[in-house]
Formats: C-alpha cells, structure tokens, sequence
C-alpha cells in the first residue's frame, strides 16, 4: 500500500536519526529534532506508487534583523549548500531562515540512508553558522 512505504520509510529514518540526534515525533507523525543548533522536521510522503520522499525543513535562525547584510550571507550560504535551499521568511523588521530539502528515499535502506540525511544535515550546520555572524 502507498501509505505503508512512507510510514515505513519514516521509521527507517527515525531509527537513522536516532544514532546520532534525539528524535521526537509530532502528533502528525512528523520527526522532530535539534542538529547543530537547527530545529528540524522531517516527514516521509509518498509522491506516487514507488516514490516515497523525504522532506525535511530546518529553521536555521530566527528573530534576525532585515538588514541587506542579511539576505547576501543568505545569498552565499545558497551558493554553498549541496542540498537544499534557505528562504528568508519576513516578519515585519524580523526575519527567519529556513532550509528546506526534499529528497526520493525509495530503497534508501541503513547506512545509505543515514548517509545521506548526514550529508543534508551538516550542510545544514554549516549554513546556520554562517548566518548567525
């Protein structure tokens, strides 16, 4: 069935994420956590019969002054980043950052898996550093 390839791919990566970061679940069944002081979410979502989807959303910084400096270290965070892409969120004078990736994960069992969630979430990091300068 459709909806049991993406409920078992959320498990697969629950327990990925489970080896490195605490995961919580959110009453609509999406994943939460904390990586590299990012607050995350992660849901599976099956797109068509064999295309099941990682989507995974970060909020890299919140609460920034709008600021012209702001949308260039923006700007060169994107241009660095492998996967994903950060939006700045507007909120009056404030602003927040968010990457979003999503990702087909059909057959991505262990440690491919893992890998590649590694591999979004350290870019992820890497950007959330840049950001807070």
């Amino acid at each position: 069935m459709i909806m049991d390839s993406a409920e078992a791919l959320q498990g697969r990566a629950r327990e990925a994420l489970g080896s490195f970061v605490t995961v919580d679940s959110d009453a609509d069944g999406s994943l939460r956590f904390e990586y590299g002081g990012a607050l995350c979410s992660l849901r599976a979502v099956t797109l068509a019969e064999g295309l099941d989807v990682l989507s995974l959303t970060g909020v890299l910084a919140w609460d920034r002054t709008i600021k012209p400096a702001l949308h260039k270290r923006v700007a060169e965070r994107n241009a660095q980043l492998q996967f994903g892409s950060i939006s700045v969120i507007t909120r009056g004078k404030l602003a927040d950052m968010v990457l979003r990736y999503t990702f087909p994960a059909t057959g991505l069992s262990g440690a491919p898996l893992t890998t590649m969630l590694l591999l979004v979430l350290s870019g992820a990091e890497e950007a959330r550093k840049g950001l807070l300068a």
